[in-house]
């Protein structure tokens, strides 16, 4: 067999597959029909998690939606995204509500008090019918802590509007979130830059 006859081959094999799969996903998505407010958690110790949910918002805002962001235990300094998403007032809501990471902070009855506002931030947009997004940023880390009771927080995840989404962001995520949730990501650690001695820079950590 030539070389030439060799690819030829493998090209008429590739199509085959890809006619087969084409097939195999074009019926799944004519069976999934459903359309509500999906519950999404991004968890592990990698990066990305907060990354990935405002990619998910600048998503949103490309449709034209309206959006809300809560962030929890963080705050203490600027970040890129805070400054990006405050420039667009009337489709974003951003609530910065942390005083900064809990080894910085060294205060738990003050992170504590800070959760918990932070979640009447929180409840009163899981309410608001016009809001078709939420980030609930290091949420996980503050229920990880028993900042907030999970119970109630799942009881006002479930009882908002039946189109609103939300998600879900910070490591150690409850077993109890999992299982609530419609879509999960763990995010994995490989590798850092930080443990070659790398700093946060502008741009990629914040």
């Amino acid at each position: 067999m030539t070389a030439t006859t060799h690819e030829q081959d493998r090209d008429a094999r590739h199509k085959a597959r890809m006619q087969r799969k084409k097939a195999l996903m074009d019926g799944k998505i004519a069976e999934a029909q459903d359309e509500y407010g999906l519950l999404l958690v991004h968890s592990g110790n990698g990066k990305g998690k907060s990354s990935s949910a405002f990619g998910m918002l600048a998503r949103a805002l490309g449709h034209g939606m309206q959006v809300a962001v809560v962030q929890f235990i963080k705050g203490a300094a600027s970040t890129g995204e805070e400054a990006f998403f405050r420039r667009f007032p009337e489709q974003v809501r951003y609530h910065v509500m942390g005083e900064g990471f809990t080894w910085e902070t060294q205060d738990r009855q003050r992170d504590i008090e800070k959760a918990q506002a932070a979640w009447l931030v929180a409840r009163e947009l899981l309410r608001d019918e016009s809001i078709h997004l939420i980030v609930l940023d290091e949420l996980n880390i503050a229920l990880k802590h028993g900042y907030l009771q999970l119970d109630d927080v799942l009881a006002d995840i479930s009882a908002r509007p039946t189109l609103q989404h939300v998600v879900v962001t910070g490591r150690g995520v409850l077993p109890g979130m999992v299982e609530a949730a419609d879509t999960v990501t763990e995010m994995n650690l490989i590798k850092h830059a930080f443990k070659s001695g790398v700093k946060a820079q502008k741009g990629i950590e914040f």
